[in-house]
């Protein structure tokens, strides 16, 4: 859960230009894209593209810097992540966060359990494009076929279905279950444990 450091770096970034704050829930909606669209969603209309761009440079670094204070994982997730290991079950971590911020974050908290981490990269198509998963795939050795893909977001129904995965809906993340349900989520996992499920 990233949602306090989140809104921490980008509260301080809006202070800082004197713009006015945002509240935890327009964060959340924010907030699974990318820190380009998280930025355009916080700051004001009126901040022109080129200034919005300099602004991401900045808040990159900083959320870099303070993206371990408040950041933890959700209850229930590394008993889920050791019983999948026990099994031998793959497993990566893709996501739009920057990679610097992603590499540490993921290490810190899920290193012992992930093979793989793939944060946002120059070059590389974020999500929702499939680019990513499918560079996971690859290093992981294994196929779309025999993967599944876990988000809680909009953005992760729309990579699994353009990488070619079956998705699983965490309804303890960033969404709500009835968003997830109207954009065709339908695999629902209440709680972590939950996705046992369906994988291993």
């Amino acid at each position: 859960n990233t949602l306090g450091d989140l809104l921490d770096a980008t509260n301080y970034m809006l202070a800082k230009y004197g713009f006015p704050l945002v509240d935890m829930e327009k964060l959340r909606k924010a907030v699974g894209n990318g820190a380009l669209n998280q930025l355009r969603c916080c700051f004001p209309d009126t901040v022109p593209e080129e200034e919005l761009l300099a602004y991401v440079e900045e808040y990159k670094p900083y959320y870099a810097q303070h993206c371990e204070e408040k950041t933890a994982p959700y209850e229930g997730v590394a008993e889920l992540l050791t019983v999948l290991k026990n099994r031998g079950v793959p497993m990566a971590i893709v996501t739009n966060k920057p990679d610097e911020a992603a590499q540490r974050l993921c290490k810190r908290w899920f290193g012992e359990w992930m093979d793989l981490f793939i944060g946002e990269r120059a070059g590389v198509p974020r999500k929702p494009a499939g680019d990513m998963v499918h560079i996971a795939l690859k290093e992981l050795g294994v196929s779309a076929e025999e993967s599944v893909y876990v988000g809680d977001s909009e953005v992760d129904l729309a990579t699994a279905r353009n990488s070619g995965l079956d998705c699983i809906s965490c309804l303890w993340g960033f969404r709500d279950k009835d968003l997830l349900v109207s954009l065709g989520a339908e695999n629902l996992a209440e709680k972590p444990v939950d996705i046992l499920d369906w994988i291993g």
